[in-house]
């Protein structure tokens, strides 16, 4: 199994308190103390092995001297089953809540966008294996520690993906910039599936049509757009805030007049 790197003292924190990849060994900063501490007794507790090194050999080892002092080998992370993504909001008695990616290939973004999804209740991301960056170690570090909870499943065809999803009964809402339906007033309390679209060129026409709704973020600023982790970060947000206040939408029109 191919082998990766975690680093950051939060990252490799839950990487510890996930107990899902397996960690090979956890390299710590000699000498350090508070937080270092404790991933050194969960390290243990796991039968991890720690070693302690210098400053220079964790920036050797992790690429960068942005490690914090703690640097985690790790089995590389995993894609799951469309089909068994699926059955994790029936196992969990939810609603389901997915996030699908068309194409998008910045890491950090990436990152971005699986740390809020984790954050609002997602139960999954579907990614397209082409011109999609994957489950990289920087987007693994982008995403403080999100991807040790978040399953990600990763489909050739993203259109053929999202027709399954629909089948099992889950409504497929696309993010779009200017036409659309104000997310303020699209009821998103039933089972859905956000679909974000690109850095440059956001959703491909095939993918907007394969989509039941799109909805779009009202902006009231001179600045025209926002980047897909930013416009994630909005949409889980409303999703959950209708989840958590019983589906009222926000009646915005008087603010707007």
């Amino acid at each position: 199994m191919p082998e990766g790197r975690i680093y950051g003292r939060n990252p490799v924190l839950e990487l510890l308190r996930a107990h899902g990849r397996r960690a090979d060994e956890i390299a710590v900063l000699a000498g350090a103390r508070g937080p270092l501490a404790e991933i050194v007794a969960l390290a243990r507790r796991a039968g991890v092995k720690v070693s302690y090194r210098t400053r220079e050999q964790l920036t050797a080892i992790a690429g960068t001297d942005h490690h914090q002092g703690v640097v985690a080998r790790v089995a590389s992370a995993e894609y799951v089953d469309l089909g068994a993504l699926l059955e994790i909001p029936g196992a969990r008695k939810e609603a389901a809540f997915f996030v699908a990616l068309d194409q998008v290939q910045d890491p950090r973004n990436f990152g971005a966008v699986l740390r809020t999804a984790e954050v609002f209740g997602a139960h999954g991301v579907i990614v397209t294996k082409h011109h999609q960056v994957g489950l990289t170690d920087a987007a693994a570090r982008a995403a403080m520690g999100a991807v040790e909870y978040l399953p990600v499943a990763r489909e050739t065809n993203l259109v053929n993906a999202l027709e399954i999803v629909k089948k099992a009964g889950v409504w497929v809402y696309g993010g779009v910039a200017g036409a659309g339906v104000p997310v303020w007033g699209a009821d998103l309390t039933g089972p859905l599936c956000l679909v974000l679209g690109s850095e440059g060129g956001g959703l491909r026409p095939l993918v907007a049509q394969a989509c039941d709704v799109l909805l779009t973020i009202p902006m009231r600023g001179k600045v025209g757009s926002l980047n897909v982790a930013a416009a994630g970060a909005v949409l889980c947000y409303e999703v959950a805030r209708q989840r958590s206040s019983g589906g009222k939408v926000l009646d915005l029109s008087k603010s707007q007049a």
